[in-house]
């Protein structure tokens, strides 16, 4: 079963599916909430290819493709994590809002449908 929806942070929205059973966030929605960045996407293969170089861990390991909507209407394969990656992804990220997503994310992450 797989059931996709958005999940709001302040007023930003997360894509979120449903998947064996769990949540499954868009990587790239909440690096855009983290980062305030325009290029979230490119953010996210720098970060990926940063933490490889410092500590030889591959971000994209604890992620799957997931189909989700994308801005253009159509279903597209993401990069998502579950919350245990959430966090993992999460640490890597210099930001003053990773204490309220954090406890946002373990809000929204333990929602059933």
């Amino acid at each position: 079963m797989e059931t996709t929806k958005i999940a709001l942070f302040k007023g930003r929205k997360v894509r979120k599916t449903l998947y064996e059973n769990e949540w499954w966030f868009s990587v790239i929605d909440v690096i855009a909430v983290f980062t305030d960045s325009t290029q979230p996407s490119k953010y996210w293969t720098a970060m990926k290819a940063r933490v490889q170089d410092e500590s030889e861990f591959q971000l994209s390991t604890i992620c799957r493709q997931l189909k989700l909507l994308a801005e253009d209407g159509k279903m597209r394969q993401t990069d998502c994590a579950d919350i245990e990656g959430m966090f993992r992804i999460i640490q890597s990220i210099p930001s003053p809002k990773a204490e309220p997503f954090k406890r946002w994310l373990a809000k929204v992450g333990f929602e059933r449908v």
